[in-house]
């Protein structure tokens, strides 16, 4: 009788971090490649241990995290600090930190510059940045650094408002070619991998067909060679309204309310603390603090 196993199997049963070469291996023997959004110690570790490939800082912390309505406010301090807390609780997957942002658009000396703090202050082990064009000599100089670079093509939410919205890319043939055009260019410019985010899925079967690196999707169809969601979305944790390629796993938002409107009225009708939840201390020290206080009042 064969017992079906509790979690899916990790991309390689070696100890210490995923090699980075594995996922090109992973992508050759059709092995669906596994990501998630982290942004803290707690959640690094939870996608460690259900045997995530990959743990992306995502700049999608400015708005999962930090209450803002927009990716782009998310700054260099902000994404470091949360990588640096993910790279503490996941051992095996590759931790990729998302660029935010203004941090390497404007050259590609800065670009590295940056992407070297992630690697030397957080100790990530990659950065993902958006865009083609003018971003291939970003990715090129980053990766000519010695520091892995995955690239992002769709949907690219720190360019929305140039494309018209959180709207799905790459509908018409014209744009379809663009697409794998970037993609290809991409993947020239040393990329090890590439996130295809609201792209209608044959278009993003076809561009994996054509890549020997993986992609990941986001709302790209089942045919990408993994597949990534925020961790606030698959958990029920955003109150924002959710993207249509968004399936929740869990309700955890609800859970969590109601475990804290359990404390609160618990804590207003006296249930909470118990005196199991109290420390004692011996009755004659007892005695002797009550002894000093009095003596304290005369």
């Amino acid at each position: 009788m064969s017992i079906r196993p509790h979690k899916p199997a990790p991309g390689t049963p070696a100890p210490g971090r995923l090699p980075i070469t594995e996922l090109v291996e992973m992508k050759a023997r059709h092995q669906p490649i596994v990501m998630v959004t982290a942004y803290d110690a707690p959640g690094g570790r939870l996608a460690d241990q259900a045997g995530a490939d990959l743990v992306l800082v995502g700049d999608s912390a400015a708005m999962t995290v930090l209450g803002h309505n927009s990716t782009v406010t998310a700054t260099m301090e902000e994404m470091l600090m949360l990588t640096r807390a993910v790279t503490r609780g996941a051992r095996r997957p590759l931790v990729v930190a998302d660029m935010p942002f203004g941090s390497f658009q404007v050259s590609d000396e800065e670009a590295t510059r940056n992407a070297i703090r992630f690697v030397k202050e957080a100790s990530a082990d990659a950065v993902k940045l958006e865009g083609a064009g003018p971003m291939l000599s970003r990715a090129q100089a980053i990766v000519a650094a010695g520091i892995p670079v995955m690239g992002h093509l769709g949907l690219t939410p720190q360019s929305a408002t140039m494309l018209g919205g959180f709207k799905a890319q790459g509908r018409s043939a014209e744009k379809a070619l663009a697409l794998l055009s970037d993609a290809r260019a991409l993947e020239a410019a040393g990329c090890f991998a590439l996130v295809l985010e609201a792209v209608p899925a044959p278009v993003a079967r076809r561009i994996s067909e054509e890549l020997v690196i993986p992609t990941i999707g986001i709302g790209a169809g089942a045919d990408c060679d993994g597949q990534v969601l925020v961790w606030h979305d698959l958990l029920g944790l955003y109150d924002g309204r959710a993207a249509r390629f968004v399936k929740r796993y869990a309700e955890i938002g609800d859970t969590i309310r109601s475990a804290l409107e359990t404390f609160a009225a618990d804590v207003r009708e006296r249930r909470f603390p118990e005196e199991q939840h109290t420390y004692a201390m011996p009755d004659e020290e007892l005695a002797l603090f009550e002894q000093a206080v009095l003596q304290r009042r005369e």
